[in-house]
C-alpha cells in the first residue's frame, strides 16, 4: 500500500502548489473539502460531489459517534463504503463541538463530556477515544483532539486552552500510534495550532507539535469571530513556524476571499459548511460575488445564473426558474444551488492552483477581488 506524503510541485511567494498522496487517491493542493458532516454531502450524491472536482470530504467526528455509531460504521465496512464515496476523507476530532455546544458540555483533563444534543444522553470524549472513533470510521486523514475557544476570549482563557489541546495532542499521537501497523498504513495525523490571535501563543504551539510530529499540521480556532484582518496577521505569525514538507490546513474557512488571503499566506487545505448551507439557503456564488436568489429583481430574469459555470443548475436553468424554486421551498432549489456552490468554489481551487503553478497569484488574486467586489448579502 502506499504511503502518505506530500509533494510539492511549485511555489510563488508564500503560496504552494502540491499533491497529497494517499492509497485512495491524490488530493490537489491547495483543496478545498466539502463537508459531510453525517456521512453525506447534503442535497448531493456522492457521484455528483466527484463531478464538482473534489478529491476529499470531511467527516464528523462527533455527529458520526453520535449516530449512526462509529462502531456501528466499522462493522458496516467503514466510513468510505458506508457512504459510497472511495476517495480520501478526513475526519475532524470533534474538537470544534467542545465550543460550539458549550451549553452541552463540561471539560476536564481527561476529556469532555457531552450531554447530546439530539436525546440528551451523557456521552464522553478524550483524545483516545477519538482516535478510536477516527479509526473505526476508516478515516485517511485524522485529526487530534482539542479544544476551540470562541473569540474574543481574555490571554488567559486561550494559553489555557492552548496548553490543554498540545497536552491532548500528544496523547492523540500515542492512540494513533498504537494503532495496528494494518490499521494507519497509509494514514495520517494532523496536529492542530491554536493559541486565538496571540502571536507568541501561536509560536508555543507550533513548537509543541513539532517536537510531538505530525504528517500534516492545520490551524485551528480561527474564523470564529475576529475580523478578516485577525486571521490574516494570525496566519502570517503562525505559517513560517509549521514544518515547510508538510501540508498545512485552516480548519472551517471559509468565504473565497478569506480562502484567497489563506492561500497567500501559505495555507494548502480549507474545509466549511458555507457553499453548501448557503445553497440550502438560495444564495449562490458567482465571478461578480454572492447572489441572494429570493431576491424578488431575478424572477424575471432569463440569464443562467454564471456564464462562466457548466453545472447543472447554469447549463440547463435560467435565475428565473431558480428564483420560483427557493421562493416555492422545492428540494431541487437546494440540489441545484448546492451543486453550483461547490462547482464555484473547486473551479476557485483550480484557478489558484494554475496561477502557483504560473508565478502569477499576486496579478490572478488582485483581478479575482476586483471582479467580486459587488457582492449582494443574503
Amino acid at each position: 500500500m502506499s504511503k502518505f506524503r506530500f509533494e510539492l510541485l511549485a511555489s510563488d511567494g508564500a503560496a504552494r502548489t502540491g499533491i497529497i498522496h494517499t492509497p485512495r487517491g491524490d488530493i490537489r493542493t491547495p483543496a478545498f473539502m466539502p463537508v459531510g458532516t453525517a456521512a453525506t454531502v447534503k442535497a448531493m450524491l456522492p457521484q455528483s460531489v466527484r463531478e464538482t472536482g473534489a478529491d476529499i470530504l470531511l467527516g464528523n467526528t462527533y455527529h458520526l459517534m453520535l449516530r449512526p455509531g462509529a462502531e456501528r460504521i466499522a462493522r458496516l465496512g467503514g466510513l468510505h463504503k458506508f457512504m459510497d464515496w472511495r476517495r480520501p476523507i478526513l475526519t475532524d476530532s470533534g474538537g470544534f463541538q467542545v465550543m460550539s455546544l458549550s451549553a452541552l458540555r463540561k471539560i476536564s483533563e481527561e476529556g469532555v463530556k457531552f450531554q447530546s444534543h439530539i436525546d440528551g444522553h451523557a456521552e464522553f470524549l478524550s483524545p483516545e477515544r477519538a482516535m478510536e472513533i477516527q479509526r473505526l470510521l476508516g478515516s485517511d486523514i485524522q485529526m487530534v483532539f482539542d479544544e476551540c475557544p470562541a473569540l474574543p476570549a481574555t490571554r488567559e482563557t486561550i494559553e489555557k486552552s492552548m496548553t490543554l489541546s498540545m497536552r491532548w495532542a500528544k496523547r492523540s499521537k500515542d492512540a494513533f500510534n498504537q494503532q495496528t501497523d494494518e490499521e494507519k498504513s497509509g494514514r495520517a495525523c494532523f496536529g492542530i495550532v491554536q493559541g486565538g490571535t496571540f502571536a507568541d501563543l501561536r509560536l508555543r504551539s507550533a513548537e509543541a507539535l513539532r517536537e510531538i510530529g505530525f504528517d500534516g499540521y492545520a490551524v485551528g480556532g480561527l474564523a470564529v469571530g475576529e475580523p478578516q484582518s485577525a486571521m490574516f496577521e494570525t496566519l502570517e505569525a503562525t505559517l513560517p513556524h509549521l514544518p515547510h514538507a508538510q501540508p498545512r490546513y485552516l480548519m472551517g474557512v471559509g468565504k473565497p476571499a478569506d480562502i484567497v488571503g489563506a492561500v497567500l499566506r501559505g495555507i494548502d487545505m480549507f474545509d466549511c459548511v458555507l457553499p453548501t448551507r448557503s445553497g440550502r439557503n438560495g444564495q449562490a456564488f458567482t465571478r461578480e460575488g454572492a447572489l441572494n436568489l429570493k431576491n424578488a429583481r431575478f424572477a424575471d430574469d432569463p440569464a443562467p445564473l454564471d456564464l462562466d459555470c457548466g453545472c447543472p443548475a447554469c447549463r440547463q436553468f435560467s435565475r428565473a426558474y431558480l428564483h420560483h424554486v427557493v421562493k416555492s421551498g422545492e428540494i431541487i432549489a437546494a440540489m441545484l444551488l448546492t451543486w453550483h456552490n461547490l462547482v464555484h468554489y473547486q473551479k476557485l481551487m483550480d484557478a489558484l492552483r494554475q496561477a502557483i503553478a504560473e508565478s502569477r497569484l499576486d496579478a490572478w488574486a488582485a483581478s479575482h477581488t476586483a471582479s467580486a467586489q459587488h457582492t449582494e448579502e443574503a
